[in-house]
């Protein structure tokens, strides 16, 4: 008796599938695909823009420009927060020997 996997396999990358690139800044290129760009919450949830796959060429590049500029300040203020709570260790952290 075989069993099945519950969930398909998403189908391999090919030429033909559509990722975009975008430059948060220096550092970090963002991927994504025709599911669209994550977007960080003022709570520091993500989620997904719900009509990405209906947007337009011009409408895509637009939301990308706000959405790039808004992400940016939002995980910056949740580090902020996680710095002032303690809860995040950062590279001047230093631990006892």
């Amino acid at each position: 008796m075989s069993q099945t996997p519950l969930l398909p396999a998403p189908p391999a990358a090919d030429e033909d599938s559509v990722t975009w690139k975008v430059e948060v800044d220096e550092t970090q290129p963002v991927k994504f695909d025709s599911l669209g760009p994550m977007v960080v919450n003022s709570d520091g949830t993500l989620s997904r823009i719900a009509n990405w796959a209906n947007m337009t060429e011009l409408e895509r590049e637009r939301t990308m420009r706000v959405l790039a500029a808004r992400n940016k300040i939002r995980l910056a203020e949740q580090e902020r927060k996680q710095q002032a709570e303690g809860t995040l260790e950062t590279s001047e952290t230093s631990v006892p020997e």
